[in-house]
C-alpha cells in the first residue's frame, strides 16, 4: 500500500506545544463510521455519557524515563558531540538507542554522558542501519537507572522539541496519572487526558478501568521513509498483560460490552495478544505489530487516541480501524474546527468501520 495515500496537510499552528489545563478539559472528536453524521464534536469529560455501564477502558501504565542523552564521543585524541535516544533495554547494563550523528560512529567507540553532577559512559557494542546502536554502559541495574535519570532529558517529540526546549513542567505534563513502570521513551499520550476526578466519575458510571503495559519506543517518532508500507520496518517494543486483566477483559466482551483502548499503545499490546489465540490472553514479550488497512481487529471495540502525524504508522492504524476515507474526513474536520494535534493535543474517540472487528 502506498505511503503517500496517508498524507495530509497540517497547518503549523494546529500543533499543540502544551497540554490542555486541566487535562480533562481537552476536546474530543467522536467518529462513528457509517452513520448519517459520523463526526460529533465533544469533550473528554463526555466519556461518562458516551460509554455504557459495564464498558472497560484500558490504559497503558508505562512511565516515561529521561531517555534523551547528550554526550561526547571519545576515540583516542578525537572527540565529538553525539546525541542518543534510548528506546529499548536489552539487559541490566545495555540499551538500544538511536544516535545522531551516526555516520562516523564506530563499534568500540566510547561515549561520555555528563550532567547534574552525574557521569556515565557507554561503549558502542553494535551498529545497525538507520542510526541504531547497542550501548553497553559502565553501570547496571538501579545504579544505571539513577544515572540515566540524572543526565537524561525528557524525550519530547521532535515537532515540540524543534519549537521549544524541555522544561521542568514537561516532567509532569509528559506522564500520565497511570505511570507506574519505568521504560517508555514516549508517553502514551491518550492517557494524558485523564484526571482523578474524571476517573471517579467514570467509576460511578460503572465503567471499568484496567491497565496493560507497553514501553513505548523512540521508533514511534521515526518517519515512514519507504514508498510502500510493505517495506517499512517496525521497531519492537516490550509489553505485558496480566492474567487477571486478560480474564476481566474477556468477561467484558462476553457480556456484550465494549473494550475501549486508551491509546494506540494499549491497542498494540492487546492486539498482539489476540493475534496469537483469537482472544485477549496474558502476554509478556516483544511486539512489532504493524497495523494497516485490511487488518482484522480482534481485541478492541473502540479507540481513544490523539491526532497523529501524516504518513505515520499511527495514522495508518486509525485508518485501518475506522476507514481511510472516514479518517481523512475526520482530520480535515479537526483542522477546520481548530482541534489541537499530536502529543499534547486533543483527543478522538473512534469506532470501527463496518466489518473491522
Amino acid at each position: 500500500m502506498r505511503v503517500d495515500t496517508f498524507d495530509f496537510d497540517l497547518p503549523n499552528e494546529r500543533i499543540a506545544l502544551r497540554p490542555a489545563r486541566p487535562r480533562d478539559s481537552a476536546r474530543m472528536l467522536v467518529v462513528k463510521p457509517g452513520e448519517y453524521d459520523p463526526l460529533t464534536d465533544k469533550g473528554v469529560r463526555d466519556l461518562t455519557s458516551i460509554l455504557e455501564p459495564g464498558d472497560a477502558l484500558v490504559f497503558n501504565d508505562t512511565r516515561v524515563i529521561p531517555a534523551q542523552l547528550e554526550g561526547t564521543r571519545l576515540r583516542g585524541d578525537i572527540s565529538a558531540g553525539v546525541g542518543a535516544t534510548l528506546h529499548m533495554r536489552t539487559g541490566s547494563s545495555s540499551w538500544k538507542a538511536f544516535v545522531r550523528p551516526a555516520k562516523k560512529l564506530q563499534v568500540g567507540d566510547t561515549i561520555l554522558f555528563e550532567g547534574f553532577g552525574a557521569r556515565l559512559t557507554a561503549e558502542v557494542a553494535e551498529k545497525s542501519d538507520g542510526g541504531e546502536v547497542l550501548l553497553v554502559f559502565d553501570q547496571d541495574g538501579p545504579a544505571l537507572d539513577a544515572a540515566i535519570a540524572a543526565v537524561g532529558h525528557i524525550p519530547l517529540p521532535p515537532y515540540i522539541a524543534q519549537k521549544r526546549g524541555e522544561d521542568e513542567q514537561d516532567r509532569k505534563d509528559y506522564q500520565t496519572i497511570f505511570a507506574e513502570k519505568d521504560g517508555a521513551v514516549a508517553a502514551p499520550t491518550a492517557g494524558l487526558h485523564f484526571t482523578s476526578d474524571l476517573l471517579q466519575a467514570l467509576t460511578q458510571h460503572g465503567v471499568e478501568q484496567h491497565c496493560v503495559t507497553l514501553h513505548v519506543g523512540a521508533g514511534t517518532f521515526l518517519p515512514v521513509k519507504a514508498d510502500d508500507t510493505n517495506d517499512h520496518k517496525m521497531h519492537a517494543e516490550w509489553g505485558e498483560i496480566s492474567e487477571d486483566t486478560a480474564e476481566a477483559l474477556r468477561a467484558v466482551k462476553a457480556r456484550g460490552n465494549k473494550v475501549v483502548s486508551v491509546g494506540t499503545t494499549s491497542l498494540r499490546i492487546l492486539e498482539s495478544s489476540a493475534q496469537i489465540t483469537g482472544e485477549i490472553t496474558a502476554f509478556a514479550g516483544e511486539t512489532a505489530i504493524f497495523i494497516t488497512p485490511g487488518y482484522r481487529f480482534l481485541a478492541i471495540d473502540a479507540l481513544m487516541t490523539n491526532f497523529h502525524l501524516p504518513r505515520s504508522t499511527l495514522f495508518m492504524l486509525v485508518s485501518a480501524f475506522s476507514g481511510r476515507e472516514t479518517m481523512r474526513a475526520a482530520y480535515q474536520h479537526a483542522i477546520e474546527q481548530e482541534y489541537r494535534f499530536y502529543s499534547y493535543g486533543d483527543a478522538s474517540l473512534l469506532f470501527p468501520q463496518h466489518g473491522a472487528v
